[in-house]
């Protein structure tokens, strides 16, 4: 009886435990609610769109992208199979920006391929930038050749702080890695905009470009990555109608559940947009990119991607998906991983490839 009775004295302090700190924060903080999904189908587009000007507004004061004859081709080799370009363009606010392209022999003017822009991750290399599309830091096999032989046009560019962008921030060389991203964070929130509105605004660039190639069927467009990359794909999904597949690997974060979770910490000072909370969480981006063919695969271990915000996140865009009516809801997958953590598996590797091909591969 005496057990029974310490046991239940335990249960109700339990009960009566301090809030967490950051159920504290959360409490005195005024965030939006989860994104609630419209009745109809007319009702949401009203309602997309005024997301994406508040995601516009958000972002900050951006300079406009340069023209696409701002890029150059300064090196090409050949590969057999295919041609490896490096590129270059002067994208407009103090940077000269590199990438690479990949194309398959069998593309040309007159039999026009899908395209892919691949958006590489973060993961603290900051050396590695686009150098990510030639090796195997975070993919199973170097996805610039193996998507190239997959009969894709692929580019990728290097994010600012990232690759030959690496120590080139307003402190110069002085500044490298994380420094160098801090660095490039606070002048531009000095400049009434963000980093990562830079970042998303180089990828639209990039993708002007990868639009404008000859041998690119600019109907025939996707995007993907992993971690940043994954997250940079599903902010060009949503500001950008251009690309018409997605996959994205990891980093599918609902905002919410990551402060509850106490991971604020798993990611980078890029990432965060001054204000979004007040409006949305992230779902509200993820929805934007209905009803065109998304795929996420996340692990339920991933510890920068609760996993119960990943199913939230999941339900709301659903119901999105589902006002499309007809296939549109065959065209989001949110797959999860179980006892996985923040990896890029080669079964998911695989399972990419089958997503492009369903989605681009046909007229």
């Amino acid at each position: 009886m005496r057990t029974t009775f310490v046991c239940l004295i335990l249960f109700l302090r339990m009960q009566a435990a301090e809030p967490t700190p950051a159920e504290d924060w959360l409490a005195h903080a005024k965030i939006a609610p989860p994104l609630q999904v419209p009745e109809t189908l007319d009702a949401w587009q009203k309602r997309r769109g005024e997301i994406r000007a508040q995601l516009t507004e958000l972002l900050g004061d951006m300079p406009s992208r340069p023209p696409v004859s701002a890029f150059q081709v300064i090196s090409k080799e050949d590969k057999g199979t295919y041609t490896h370009e490096t590129i270059q363009f002067d994208n407009g606010a103090g940077e000269i920006v590199k990438g690479y392209v990949f194309v398959p022999k069998s593309a040309n003017a007159q039999r026009k391929a899908p395209a892919i822009l691949y958006c590489h991750w973060h993961g603290g290399q900051y050396d590695i930038g686009k150098q990510e599309l030639l090796q195997t830091n975070a993919t199973p096999v170097a996805p610039g050749p193996a998507l190239a032989e997959a009969g894709y046009v692929v580019l990728g560019i290097d994010a600012p702080c990232f690759g030959e962008r690496n120590g080139n921030g307003p402190d110069g060389p002085l500044q490298k890695g994380g420094n160098g991203e801090m660095t490039a964070a606070k002048f531009n929130l000095w400049a009434g905009r963000t980093l990562w509105g830079m970042i998303i605004r180089d990828d639209l660039t990039a993708l002007d470009y990868l639009c404008s190639r000859p041998e690119v069927d600019a109907q025939r467009i996707g995007v993907t990555g992993i971690s940043m990359g994954s997250t940079r794909s599903w902010w060009v999904m949503a500001m950008d109608e251009r690309p018409r597949a997605a996959v994205c690997v990891g980093c599918m974060t609902r905002y919410e559940e990551l402060i509850r979770a106490g991971m604020l910490k798993a990611h980078g000072i890029y990432y965060f947009v001054p204000g979004m909370l007040k409006n949305f969480d992230s779902e509200a981006v993820i929805a934007l990119g209905a009803p065109r063919a998304m795929l996420f695969m996340t692990g339920d271990q991933d510890g920068g991607s609760p996993i119960d915000g990943v199913r939230h996140i999941g339900e709301i865009v659903s119901k999105v998906y589902a006002l499309h009516g007809g296939d549109a809801p065959q065209r989001f997958e949110n797959a999860i991983y179980q006892g996985v953590g923040h990896v890029y598996l080669p079964e998911m590797w695989e399972k990419t490839l089958k997503w492009m091909d369903r989605w681009l591969k046909q007229p």
